[in-house]
């Protein structure tokens, strides 16, 4: 397992107090000019004019970019970008930015690996390296609020490799970063789960009410515990207690995402299982044709399957939305880039 502890600090570890002390030489406009470079306008020292060359390159020196680039894939139609990104010790991690006629999302890495063990996952699949830094995370957004110019980043979604509870102390951070210093809202910005019930607890404590997404893939424990093993120390009873009461307290609605895996979880009895468990929560469901992995031999529930699953819930009153699965053709789910790449090098 990679450690963090002995590299250097990196362009977004620091809030912006501790980059003001950084540059406590200089006259305090000039911190916040940086500050203001950096996050307001998410820029590249290079492109803060209204800096002297010779401090833009003493920023550039002094604060390095953590994420460099090992690869890059885009979307036949241009609207899905997924990075593969080296980080300072050589652990990799995904980003992905999804463009929308006037805006974008980013959907971000919280851990290089993971270690939830959920088998039809790509990232799970690969195992645990470690977990990131606040600015590792933030800075994923920040390179995408740069390539979706001129679109406006305005959601950013924490569903990327890892899971973000069992990192939770960088995870908030990050959020409240991206919240206050992005200036991204709240009610734009959602974490993801795959039930780490103490974690969901501690969201449901914190002042931002950010939206709760849970992957699910199963309504009763018994395929739960096969599906995403942490259920078999969080089962659903504690989850759904847990989801009532962030939903209770932030007055968000939660979302419930669904994985269709061919003749595992899309039968019309899990369909009825699932409502029973959305339907007092009053949760958005979101079912996601599987991504296919080398490592996971079952494939996705057609589309038509998938629309008679999703006309179940509605008949049930359950608000469901069809995933549109976008960036198959460049690997996007979670962990694909970085198993191509490692299997087949690019140029």
């Amino acid at each position: 397992m990679s450690s963090t502890a002995a590299m250097p600090t990196a362009r977004y570890d620091l809030d912006q107090s501790a980059l003001s002390e950084l540059f406590a030489d200089l006259p305090a406009f000039r911190g916040r000019q940086i500050w203001d470079g950096l996050y307001r306008r998410a820029l590249d020292p290079s492109d803060m004019t209204d800096l002297s060359k010779s401090l833009r390159q003493r920023v550039a020196d002094t604060l390095p970019q953590s994420l460099v680039p090992a690869a890059e894939a885009v979307a036949k139609n241009g609207q899905t970008i997924k990075w593969l990104w080296q980080l300072a010790d050589g652990a990799e991690i995904e980003t992905v930015l999804m463009k929308y006629p006037d805006r974008a999302t980013v959907c971000v890495s919280t851990q290089a690996g993971c270690a939830m063990a959920c088998g039809f996952c790509a990232t799970g699949q690969a195992g645990f390296q470690r977990h990131l830094r606040v600015g590792e995370i933030v800075e994923q957004v920040v390179r995408a609020v740069q390539r979706a110019r001129p679109r406006r980043v305005s959601n950013v979604v924490f569903m990327g490799m890892g899971e973000p509870l069992a990192n939770y102390d960088a995870t908030w951070k990050a959020a409240e970063r991206i919240h206050d210093d992005l200036a991204i809202s709240a009610r734009h910005i959602t974490i993801s789960t795959v039930g780490l019930v103490p974690g969901i607890r501690r969201l449901t404590q914190e002042a931002l009410p950010v939206n709760l997404a849970v992957s699910l893939h199963a309504a009763n424990d018994r395929l739960r515990d096969e599906l995403v093993p942490i259920n078999r120390r969080y089962p659903l009873a504690d989850l759904m207690a847990a989801c009532h009461d962030y939903r209770r307290v932030k007055r968000r609605r939660i979302s419930l995402e669904w994985a269709m895996i061919e003749g595992v979880n899309d039968r019309d009895q899990d369909a009825h299982e699932l409502a029973g468990l959305a339907t007092p929560l009053r949760a958005h469901v979101n079912l996601i044709p599987l991504n296919p992995t080398s490592g996971y031999t079952t494939g996705a529930t057609s589309r038509e399957h998938v629309e008679g699953f999703a006309a179940i819930l509605h008949r049930a009153g359950v608000p469901a939305t069809i995933r549109e699965n976008r960036g198959l053709d460049i690997d996007a789910a979670c962990g694909q880039l970085r198993i191509r790449t490692n299997r087949d090098p690019q140029p």
